[in-house]
């Protein structure tokens, strides 16, 4: 019923993934960088929003019942979670909704941990604040990633106000155990650390993992916990700006909407709000075809990197459409390696350096479109790999 293989072109639509490809310095380049994706949206998306074009008027709005049913309904169905209406605050976002926590609950100078590598925007969502970085490296076991515990506690100070958790994790794929969210929960309230959960990618998970959301631990850990969530990635409409932070703890709740108040940050845009409840409401069967899609993508690219490319190494990702290659066997520094791609390989990825220290010699791929474009990119790259 809904075509994946269909491929849209999105140049000359001021599309950030597309249409730097000048800048970058090569205009026929494959660009699997961006983290949106170049599917078509859900038709029930598309329809819904058009209907509301057809008033002709578009004025101030504000967050309806249907909205918050909307998120309440799928967040029961997929992850089993019970929220309430009154948890939800919005945000035009997840990376700004993780930037206002950050700003009501530190001060300058402050301390928040990230687990790197990670997805670039909590560097600066860090920094905007004027806190520090304090980085609790990943454990990485010839490309199997896992939590150095003993060092996550031991980087804590009297400084430490909050831990910044990528769940499922971004770029390296990984859906988080229970086991070891509920560990990482103890050491924060041993240590009275607010908890900020980015789980934007926790509807993409593959096989039998299963994704955790960290407020559903336990009461306690619930009480220390905010979870970003947001429909832009799963139904591709990252630029509507449409994003749920969800805060079950009254008083932290009541801080951070005096911290949005103060900002002037109020409802979403009408269309934003729309494509929501159409995408939560009725988008179950082009979510699953996602799905089915994707796992044929990374089947696919996986495949091809192992077989065609063993220099190459990579991890079947548990979760996102992201591929987290280790580049480090063609000796090439990773600055170097990531404009030689551009310019000579023609594919733009996002190069490791940005994810944190350790990792230049890593590429992040978007896999998040057809599978022929997927082969083109990778066939370029083994010609590429090839010919060094």
């Amino acid at each position: 019923m809904f075509n994946f293989d269909k491929q849209v072109c999105r140049k000359n639509s001021n599309c950030a993934k597309w249409d730097i490809l000048k800048v970058l310095g090569n205009e026929n380049a494959i660009p699997l960088w961006v983290a949106d994706m170049d599917f078509e949206v859900d038709p029930s998306i598309k329809a819904n929003i058009e209907k509301r074009l057809q008033h002709e008027v578009f004025g101030y709005t504000f967050l309806g019942e249907s909205y918050y049913n909307a998120v309440i309904s799928w967040m029961k169905r997929r992850h089993d979670w019970d929220v309430k209406k009154e948890w939800i605050k919005f945000t035009p976002g997840v990376v700004p909704g993780i930037n206002y926590i950050i700003g009501a609950f530190t001060n300058p100078g402050d301390e928040v941990i990230i687990q790197t590598p990670v997805y670039h925007q909590f560097f600066k969502v860090i920094e905007n604040n004027d806190c520090k970085v304090v980085e609790n490296p990943l454990i990485n076991e010839n490309g199997v990633y896992s939590i150095d515990f003993e060092d996550f506690e031991n980087k804590i100070t009297e400084k430490t106000k909050i831990f910044l958790l990528c769940s499922p994790h971004n770029p390296i794929g990984k859906v988080w155990k229970e086991e070891e969210l509920r560990r990482l929960g103890e050491i924060c309230l041993k240590h009275n650390i607010l908890i900020i959960s980015d789980e934007i990618h926790s509807d993409l998970i593959f096989g039998e993992n299963k994704h955790t959301v960290f407020s559903t631990l336990s009461k306690a850990i619930e009480d220390i916990t905010i979870v970003c969530t947001a429909p832009n990635k799963t139904f591709n409409i990252a630029g509507l700006h449409t994003a749920n932070i969800i805060v079950p703890n009254e008083k932290l709740r009541n801080k951070f909407a005096k911290h949005l108040e103060k900002l002037c940050i109020s409802g979403p845009t009408i269309f934003g709000a729309i494509a929501q409840e159409a995408a939560y409401s009725n988008g179950e069967e082009w979510y699953q075809g996602l799905m089915e899609y994707l796992r044929g993508n990374i089947d696919f690219a996986v495949e091809f990197i192992e077989t065609r490319i063993p220099k190459l190494k990579v991890q079947y990702p548990e979760g996102t459409y992201l591929l987290w290659v280790d580049f480090s066997a063609l000796g090439i520094e990773g600055e170097e390696l990531y404009q030689r791609l551009i310019k000579e390989a023609g594919v733009i990825l996002n190069k490791g350096s940005i994810f944190g220290k350790g990792s230049d010699l890593y590429q992040r791929i978007n896999l998040g479109t057809s599978r022929a474009v997927i082969k083109e990119a990778l066939e370029r790259i083994e010609k590429f790999v090839n010919e060094l």
